[in-house]
């Protein structure tokens, strides 16, 4: 497989994959118990740098934060796809380190998140590194 359709589904992947993200990551299931902590901490207020804070916003926006740098890598990827051999020959640099960046998301999932995430970070990380492997050399 060429190594511009390999790129074109990561950017797919990658694009669902922050959708997702964004739609779920403050979900909550009341068979957790977590109501409470939640309540609490929303609720509490600390001053930090001169603004008012909760750990409930911190949460929030390491999760859009995460949401921003996963569609930024949805269209690297995509414009990955769109380069020509030769361009993309000079970019080994990008090309693995796009791909190590997802080996790094397939481990946090691992250690720390559940099978949807697990999934996704493979599924990339396996597109990526068969992109990366394809494309052509650089002279």
């Amino acid at each position: 497989m060429r190594a511009s359709i390999l790129y074109r589904i990561s950017s797919v992947l990658i694009l669902l994959f922050a959708i997702g993200h964004t739609l779920g990551f403050r979900k909550t299931d009341p068979a957790w118990g977590v109501d409470q902590l939640l309540y609490e901490l929303k609720r509490t207020v600390f001053l930090v740098q001169g603004f008012h804070r909760t750990y409930y916003g911190f949460y929030d926006g390491f999760g859009y934060f995460v949401s921003v740098f996963l569609l930024f890598t949805a269209v690297i990827a995509w414009e990955l796809g769109r380069l020509p051999a030769a361009t993309l020959a000079q970019l080994p640099w990008l090309r693995w380190g796009l791909a190590l960046c997802y080996a790094g998301s397939l481990l946090l999932g691992l250690r720390y998140f559940f099978m949807v995430p697990i999934i996704f970070s493979a599924v990339i990380f396996l597109c990526l590194v068969a992109a990366a492997a394809v494309a052509p050399k650089s002279q």
